[in-house]
């Protein structure tokens, strides 16, 4: 399977009018971005849905793999949620690889916190796959 970016990815694509536009920066254990969600992705009233919470996760990690030259897509994910994320809330995530590749599976990390407080409101670990 060849993999390629058209900008359009919905978490991070600069063309996507309906994305959330995350721009990742080295930082941290390995990248991170700030989001500020709107009523657009909420659940429940005021709440983030917890979907756009795993996407934000899920990015996180991805971005910490391509930074180190893999082409990751997500095998598989385990999310664990802390706290709830509200409406209007800027949040920090942060991704990491975990350890060193094996075969072609890549262990990730990451976390999302608001920001600056640093409330934990979300971890999630993930095993990437390099196609």
């Amino acid at each position: 399977m060849k993999l390629e970016d058209d900008h359009r990815c919905f978490a991070c694509g600069s063309e996507n009018p309906a994305g959330l536009h995350l721009a990742f920066q080295a930082g941290g254990r390995g990248v991170t971005a700030l989001f500020t969600p709107g009523k657009e992705f909420q659940g429940y009233k005021d709440i983030v849905h917890g979907g756009i919470i795993t996407t934000l996760l899920d990015e996180a990690m991805a971005h910490a793999a391509i930074r180190a030259g893999h082409m990751p897509v997500t095998a598989e994910i385990q999310i664990r949620f802390r706290s709830a994320l509200h409406v209007g809330q800027q949040v920090q995530v942060e991704g990491w690889m975990e350890g060193v590749p094996a075969h072609k599976l890549i262990p990730a990390a990451s976390e999302l916190r608001t920001y600056p407080e640093g409330t934990l409101i979300a971890t999630a670990k993930a095993k990437l796959l390099q196609p």
